[in-house]
């Protein structure tokens, strides 16, 4: 082998080691191997570089922000309503709801968003129904992954191996080229659960329970003993706080006193302002603010900071629903934020929210502040919902669990949900006609959720995973590096030779193997980059058709289903079903190898070798 290939294989061997490891971050190490990728010799920089203009990355950069449309119309929100509607108090039913609702939605939206979505509504259901999360959170992922295997667009990965098709000067796949081996999949995978969910500690906690209905705020200020902590104190302007950040003020730590909200007066009406670490107090603002312990003297603090009780109805802000929330946030087995005390998170500066609660073993833990979290525990932040809302779609370090019912009320384009549909509608069918390329028809669906307001500027840029996109475009490149210095020819050899003079068949199975392998250690999208160039160089080898070797790959980096770190969307619900790491091997090895075995069977008929 030259040098310039044991250069290109060690860096990728450095590449995955490092995404195995997680350190640094994934988007990290890929622009770290760009960068010497271009500085070894091995690219020139406009080949290095020629991911940023890559019309998949764009396109799924374009369907992270018409799926946040979908969120903040509420229509996420809805169909979770109405699986809870149709599944009444029958687990099986709610099961297959549940799945088929998690992958229609997952196949034109960020499948990790939908679960997320999902996991407080089946938390919720299973509460109701009195079972075991366990038995819903499993599920839950399965079909938030086979939801990638549904349509072009639904993940990453299908999209990478479409790319490298077209890039090779084959034809791509259509929007629906997915959707017959997904549906098979997803078949196989409600009724494999069915069977399977009696492994994911299925035990009853007292069957035939009646139902409880779905969890409100108050019932979140009883569980957190919140009830008397609550104040509306009107800043005069003498008062010392005026001119002043809240992040100068350090009022939590000096008084105990969380300001969860900052009413201020505009256009003639007051408005709630997020409580953010440089949040300026003016006079004449009114301040909601939590204090820790329900004994603090009143009297005192509001005279010596000049300030005015003002009058509220309802307990703990109940009356201020329509933008003021609380949320309950885990802490998941791989948080970063495991020994922290709470004073250290910054969850106000970052965040926006304000911890005002933390539950341990079921018990409300007084004097919180400074306690050290450990895994499992249950964090309350309170704050506008829109900051709650984008605490969802930030969660790595914790998992938003519950959100009470009044959130339902405060979607902030709730009224734009027609609008959404008609979009995502509109934008599907373009897609479907070839009327446009692609991104084209992405793009007119995210400048029609804009037009329509279902999102604004703002939200558009925080929804787009900005990771996933810049651990594609810098990962990309390699493709490129291996065709250049013969690496691929030298993989593809070694795949002719494991399957030696087998069918076509054999070579499938040999390279869903690698791939379902390789995606045990590393991203699916990242799995996808490295195996898409094989698939394709495999292919024109022995003088097959690339579509069912494209395919496979995609189905394989999809089928993340045997560990709870081979894809996001498995962690999420880690922490939710209290599982352990070999609940994953138990139900997801078999699965994934009956997903195998039906691809090597179906995929050559669907697209002749």
């Amino acid at each position: 082998m030259s040098t310039d290939i044991l250069l290109v294989f060690g860096l990728l061997a450095a590449c995955v080691l490092a995404f195995i490891v997680n350190r640094p971050r994934m988007d990290v190490v890929a622009m770290i191997a760009l960068v010497a990728l271009v500085l070894g010799g091995i690219l020139t920089v406009p080949e290095a570089l020629a991911g940023f203009s890559e019309p998949s990355v764009l396109l799924i950069a374009a369907f992270f922000v018409i799926g946040e449309g979908l969120v903040r119309t509420g229509i996420a929100y809805r169909v979770g309503d109405w699986l809870v509607a149709r599944a009444g108090s029958d687990e099986t039913r709610l099961l297959v709801l549940l799945m088929l609702a998690v992958a229609g939605l997952g196949s034109i939206m960020s499948s990790t968003g939908v679960v997320a979505i999902f996991i407080p509504v089946a938390l919720s259901v299973a509460a109701r129904l009195d079972i075991s999360p366990g038995r819903l959170m499993m599920p839950l992922s399965f079909a938030g992954l086979i939801s990638g295997m549904l349509t072009l667009v639904a993940t990453p990965p299908n999209l990478v191996v479409n790319s490298e098709l077209a890039r090779t000067g084959h034809s791509g796949f259509g929007f629906f080229s997915f959707t017959p081996m997904g549906l098979l999949v997803l078949a196989m995978g409600v009724g494999y659960m069915l069977v399977a969910r009696r492994w994911l500690d299925g035990s009853r906690h007292g069957a035939g329970a009646a139902a409880r209905p779905r969890r409100r705020l108050r019932d979140l200020v009883r569980d957190y003993g919140l009830a008397g902590r609550a104040r509306r104190l009107h800043v005069g302007h003498g008062s010392p706080l005026v001119g002043h950040t809240l992040g100068e003020l350090h009022l939590r730590s000096r008084f105990g006193a969380n300001v969860v909200g900052v009413e201020r007066q505009r256009h003639f009406r007051p408005i709630l302002l997020n409580p953010g670490a440089s949040r300026e107090i003016l006079a004449g603002d009114v301040i909601l603010v939590d204090f820790l312990q329900a004994d603090t003297d009143l009297s005192h603090f509001c005279e010596s900071m000049h300030l005015q009780p003002r009058a509220f109805k309802g307990d703990y802000f109940t009356d201020q629903s329509r933008d003021l929330g609380l949320a309950e946030v885990s802490v998941p087995p791989d948080s970063s934020l495991i020994g922290k005390t709470v004073l250290e998170l910054g969850f106000r500066s970052q965040h926006g929210l304000n911890v005002v609660g933390l539950r341990r073993r079921r018990g409300a833990v007084a004097d919180f502040l400074n306690k050290k979290l450990r895994i499992g525990d249950t964090l309350l932040v309170a704050g506008t919902w829109k900051a709650i809302r984008l605490l969802q779609a930030q969660g790595h370090d914790f998992l938003v669990l519950s959100l009470p019912a009044e959130i339902d009320e405060a979607a902030p384009a709730t009224r734009r949900a027609p609008f959404a549909l008609a979009t995502l509608a509109f934008t599907v069918a373009l897609m479907i006609s070839g009327a446009v390329p692609n991104v084209i028809a992405a793009f007119l669906g995210c400048l029609l959720m804009g037009a329509f307001r279902c999102i604004d500027l703002d939200s558009a840029y925080r929804a787009i995973n900005w990771q996933s996109l810049i651990l594609i475009v810098g990962m990309l490149p390699f493709a490129t590096a291996l065709q250049k210095t013969g690496g691929i020819d030298l993989i593809v050899g070694g795949l002719l030779e494991v399957a030696g003079d087998g069918s076509p068949r054999m070579l499938l199975t040999a390279l869903f193997l690698l791939t379902a392998v390789v995606g045990l250690f590393i991203s699916n999208t990242a799995t996808a980059v490295l195996m898409a160039p094989i698939a394709v160089a495999t292919a024109t080898q022995v003088g097959a058709s690339p579509l069912p070797f494209a395919m496979t790959v995609a189905i394989a980096a999809s089928a993340a289903f045997m560990t709870p770190v081979s894809s996001p969307v498995n962690t999420l619900v880690l922490g939710p079903g209290k599982y352990h790491f070999m609940d994953y091997v138990k139900v997801g090895v078999p699965f994934t190898a009956l997903v195998m075995a039906v691809s090597i069977l179906v995929l050559p008929w669907l697209f002749p070798l």
